[in-house]
């Protein structure tokens, strides 16, 4: 029970020290590329990777903005691994997606990316051409934001409340993150299904 307790205390701590600045500079980019019919695209690995599909659904869904994440498509992305390496494989797919000016980049990460450790160097090299073109950055990280950090316009940090738990923390908050975002409301055109349930039925006249 002590643990069951720790976890839910740091988890509600957490979400108490969000940036809520960042968290609305968020939605002013997400507006923006929607009406500019831009594009986002979701960049994140193992965990983050499992996020991202499902935080492409609700940002189509939902918020009716132009999504896509690499890894959701295994084949393309076994084989660019396969015949390019690993480090590169998000950065040539976003080239052959015309990533451009009018694009986002929504990072899903624990530590942002690290060339020196040489952690989610593949990241790394999709926020570099994301400054080439120059698309939007946002950043929903942990740790010390990593590179995503230094060059987001706009990084929502996960803070650390236990080197123990820094993984499941982040993760578990790219969801908090990313449901606030779509369930905004200057983000949210479409209604969510038991929501829509929850509102009492019109009376027939």
């Amino acid at each position: 029970m002590d643990y069951i307790t720790s976890y839910l205390e740091q988890t509600s701590k957490i979400a108490q020290m969000l940036d809520k600045n960042m968290i609305k500079n968020a939605v002013g980019i997400l507006k923006k590329v929607r009406e500019n019919r831009g594009r986002l695209f979701i960049l994140g690995v193992g965990g983050s990777a499992g996020n991202a599909t499902h935080a492409v659904n609700d940002f189509r869904k939902i918020a009716k903005i132009e999504t896509y994440a690499p890894t959701d498509n295994v084949s393309e992305l076994t084989a660019r691994i396969n015949d390019d390496g690993w480090d590169s494989v998000f950065k040539n797919w976003l080239r052959t997606s015309n990533f451009n000016s009018n694009d986002v980049v929504l990072i899903f990460s624990v530590g942002g990316g690290n060339v020196e450790k040489n952690i989610s160097v593949n990241i790394v090299m999709a926020l570099k051409l994301a400054k080439e073109v120059g698309a939007k950055i946002i950043g929903v990280v942990s740790r010390d934001g990593g590179y995503t950090k230094e060059v987001a316009d706009c990084c929502i940090l996960i803070p650390v409340m236990n080197p123990e738990t820094i993984t499941p923390h982040a993760e578990e908050f790219q969801a908090v993150v990313w449901h606030l975002l779509v369930s905004h409301p200057e983000i949210q055109l479409n209604e969510m299904k038991w929501e829509s349930q929850s509102k009492p039925a019109l009376s027939k006249k």
